[in-house]
This record gives C-alpha cells, sequence and structure tokens, in this order.
C-alpha cells in the first residue's frame, strides 16, 4: 500500500507548473481587481491605496453631465455598433463557414486573404481605411469607416470559430432530411442552423465584446463622434480620479453579462438537444 500510495504521489513539475499557473492568473487578473475595489473609494479617496471609505460616488459621477468625456453617449455609440458588428460578423463567418464546407479554385487564397488583417498592427489597418477615405473624399464615421475598421478585427475571429464548429457538424442530418423531402431553405432553417446555433452565439458574443472593447482601428476612422473606449482614453489623458476605476468596473460588467448571457442560451440549448436525442 505504502508503494502504490508513494507512486500516485504527485511529481515537482506538476507542483511547478501549478504555480507558474497561479502567478499567471494573479499576473491576468489581479490589476482588473485592484481597478474594482478602487472603484468603489470614499469621497476623499484617490488612486492609490489606502482606501479612504467605501462609496459608490465615483459610479455616480460617471453619469454626471458635466464630465469631460460624454460617457453615456458614447456608451450608446460603442453598443450600437458593435450590435451591427456583431450582426454582420455573424452572417458573413456562417455563409463563409457552409461556402467552404466544399473545395473551390481560389479558396484556400480566399481564406488568407479574409484572415490577412490580423497579421498587420491594428494602427495600420485604421490609418490606411482613414487614408483611403480621405483619397476618396468620402466623410469617415460610425457606421461606414469604423464599421469597416472593426470588421476586419472581428471577422476573421468568426471565421476560425465557425470554420472549427462546420467541421465538427455530421451533414448526414441534413441527407436525412432531403430524403424526407425538404427543401435547401427547410433543411438550412430547421437542421442546420438549429445544430449550429451554439456555435454561432459564440460568435456573436466574440464579435460583440470584441467591437465594445476595440480603440486602435477606431481611432482613425471614427469621425467627429467618439465611442466609449476613445472617451476613456480622452478622459485618461485630460485627469486622474476614482471615476475612471467607475468606469472600467461598469464596462467590465457589460462584457460578463454578454459572456454570461449567451453561455446560458447555449446550455439551455444543449441541453434540450439533449434531451430531444434521450
Amino acid at each position: 500500500m505504502a508503494a502504490i500510495r508513494a507512486s500516485e504521489k504527485r511529481p515537482w513539475t506538476f507542483y511547478a507548473l501549478a504555480t507558474l499557473f497561479v502567478a499567471f492568473l494573479l499576473f491576468l487578473y489581479g490589476p482588473m481587481f485592484v481597478i474594482y475595489i478602487l472603484s468603489f473609494q470614499g469621497p476623499n479617496g484617490g488612486v492609490t491605496f489606502p482606501m479612504v471609505g467605501v462609496s459608490l460616488t465615483w459610479f455616480h459621477e460617471v453619469f454626471q453631465k458635466e464630465q469631460m468625456a460624454n460617457l453615456p453617449v458614447a456608451f450608446v455609440r460603442s453598443v450600437e455598433l458593435a450590435t451591427v458588428v456583431c450582426i454582420l460578423t455573424v452572417v458573413f463567418s456562417v455563409a463563409a463557414g457552409l461556402g467552404f464546407r466544399r473545395r473551390f479554385p481560389g479558396s484556400g487564397v480566399l481564406f488568407y486573404i479574409a484572415v490577412a488583417s490580423l497579421v498587420m498592427p491594428s494602427l495600420l489597418v485604421g490609418f490606411g481605411i482613414g487614408l483611403g477615405f480621405q483619397f476618396l473624399g468620402w466623410q469617415t464615421s460610425l457606421f461606414t469607416s469604423a464599421l469597416g475598421a472593426q470588421l476586419t478585427w472581428t471577422l476573421p475571429f468568426g471565421l476560425f470559430a465557425m470554420f472549427a464548429v462546420v467541421n465538427r457538424f455530421n451533414r448526414s442530418w441534413e441527407e436525412a432530411a432531403t430524403d424526407l423531402g425538404a427543401s435547401a431553405w427547410q433543411r438550412l432553417r430547421y437542421v442546420t442552423l438549429p445544430i449550429l446555433a451554439p456555435g454561432i452565439f459564440g460568435v456573436a458574443m466574440g464579435a460583440f465584446t470584441l467591437s465594445y472593447d476595440e480603440y486602435a482601428r477606431t481611432t482613425l476612422t471614427i469621425g467627429p463622434k467618439n465611442t466609449l473606449p476613445l472617451e476613456i482614453y480622452a478622459l485618461i489623458s485630460s485627469a486622474s480620479s476614482p471615476t475612471l476605476f467607475a468606469i472600467g468596473t461598469l464596462t467590465t460588467a457589460v462584457s460578463f453579462t454578454a459572456i454570461i448571457a449567451t453561455l446560458i442560451i447555449v446550455t439551455r440549448m444543449q441541453r434540450r438537444r439533449a434531451a430531444l436525442r434521450a
């Protein structure tokens, strides 16, 4: 028994790697938790420890009209833009995922062209789009140049995710629907899309959060109306108070709310699918 217990002991490498993983988590999430804590500073508190009381004062300051940055309006713009980016990313990603199931001439080249924007630095992509609009005499704005710039960021990730989902799709379900007399549209609506739905929601969540937080590609293409990340950057460069931490806490809460809502929807869909199989 002693020999068996000795053989079951974990090697020292396990503890070394576990320590490294914990250190990584602290490095990754430690600054975030510091921001969350300091956002609840008292009215006389600053941007560093120790805490001077606890209050919601700085959250209230975020919504004050006399703020140098118009954060509520910028937040609405970011959500609107992220919603449009999310819809377009899902449509193009699903269409590309289904289209690439069959190889066709030039499919490899087309795929690499579609994801090439991930290789380019974000600022250069935004600069190129802004310069192109200026050359053509077009006005940069939220739903033209900024939308295109953000799609160069969200679409490649959407394509990668959708290709992975579609590659696991069993086409025998479609063949069975065809044998039962389903048309192409009925097969897509009642068979293909419901089965791919968890992956589609994942693509939508990823596109929304990537767009909602995007700064580098947007800063040179947004035009006169800023999104929330640009307003936050302007506020950071002109002032320093726990209001910044309150903004960070609120924006993170929005992102986590979108993620949790998506996970709940996907979990329910998977449970319903498992129940139907049973």
